[in-house]
């Protein structure tokens, strides 16, 4: 089958014939690739900043955003059936350690991240297990949601939490309206009342925020700051959400955080550099998202199905991987990259 890999780190991944993965374990699910997200830490991968913390051998399969349809099943898998439409949890998890036993499959001690730290969906097919796959309504395409099963997953994840914390008369500020953000304003929009302020440097971004249902947007100018205090008699917003973690986004970020305020860290790349004091005599938490859980997921699909969350994608064959990353690498893509093969 055909498959992305990538051979080198800060070198041009390549489209090549690898074997296709088989069934070997009793809750094995093989699933052919309907749409495969490409994200910006498929970026990162390519550079190099994964690989301490992955600790994969190359080469491997790129790819962690993916949805398409069952191909094959293990003998114990009794939640799917071949021909389902399905999305990929990112992670493959155990099911038996504590996280796991405790729902909180996000930090399962056995995971695998195919994508990541093993063969992802830049192909034909991919292997994960049944824990992993969510079934899919019918009214929904893997294409159309691909990029939800990790971009989604991981706003939804933010959002959640943050829509725990607001309350009617709240404002809750979304850094970056982009891959991420996007979905991320949908989500805010779905589970709180609070007023949304969202900050980007692109007016199409900005744009695309008010469609979605922001009431308020702010340039990402140098006077972003001013903009957000003024929106918020002085004070600050309740919660933050930083889908840009770098470029400037975490100094700003703070300086629209009001007292005992929420930042959500959801964007990487930058550094958080705080004075303890400032952290003490505010009492500002900071809350780190990754990914989301198996629930989350579920959760996000039934919105999706429902139409509160749609993604702004645009298609490219598996052929044209590269072009793919270069838009995305050079900031054009509006919404979400998706690889059919």
């Amino acid at each position: 089958m055909r498959a992305v890999q990538l051979s080198r780190y800060d070198t041009s991944p390549v489209l090549t014939e690898v074997p296709e993965p088989t069934i070997t374990g009793p809750l094995d699910v093989v699933v052919r690739i309907g749409g495969a997200g490409v994200c910006r830490t498929d970026l990162h991968v390519i550079e190099g900043q994964w690989q301490q913390k992955s600790g994969v051998t190359l080469p491997y399969t790129l790819g962690h955003e993916n949805a398409g349809w069952v191909h094959a099943v293990g003998p114990a898998v009794t939640n799917v059936s071949v021909g389902d439409p399905v999305i990929l949890h990112p992670l493959a998890t155990c099911g038996l350690c504590p996280a796991c036993r405790l729902g909180d499959d996000v930090h399962c001690e056995n995971s695998r991240f195919p994508g990541i730290d093993s063969d992802g969906g830049y192909a034909d097919l991919l292997k994960t297990n049944a824990r992993a796959v969510v079934k899919l309504d019918h009214s929904l395409q893997p294409a159309d949601v691909a990029a939800l099963a990790d971009a989604g997953l991981t706003a939804y994840h933010a959002a959640r939490k943050a829509a725990a914390a607001l309350r009617p008369g709240h404002k809750a500020v979304i850094i970056g309206a982009g891959g991420l953000g996007h979905i991320g304003i949908q989500v805010l929009r779905a589970l709180t009342p609070a007023e949304l302020i969202v900050v980007d440097r692109s007016w199409e971004a900005l744009g695309l925020a008010e469609q979605l249902g922001a009431q308020h947007i702010v340039a990402s100018d140098g006077s972003e700051v001013d903009a957000v205090r003024d929106l918020t008699d002085g004070h600050g917003a309740e919660a933050v959400l930083d889908f840009v973690g770098e470029g400037g986004a975490v100094e700003a970020g703070l300086g629209m955080l009001r007292r005992a305020g929420n930042y959500y860290v959801i964007g990487y790349g930058g550094e958080l550099r705080v004075p303890m004091i400032d952290v003490i005599s505010t009492e500002v938490n900071f809350v780190g998202n990754l990914v989301g859980s198996y629930t989350d997921l579920a959760e996000l699909m039934v919105l999706a199905a429902a139409g509160a969350v749609t993604l702004h994608t645009r298609r490219y064959p598996l052929s044209s991987y590269s072009d793919a990353l270069d838009d995305l690498d050079k900031g054009e893509v509006r919404g979400r990259a998706i690889l059919v093969p």
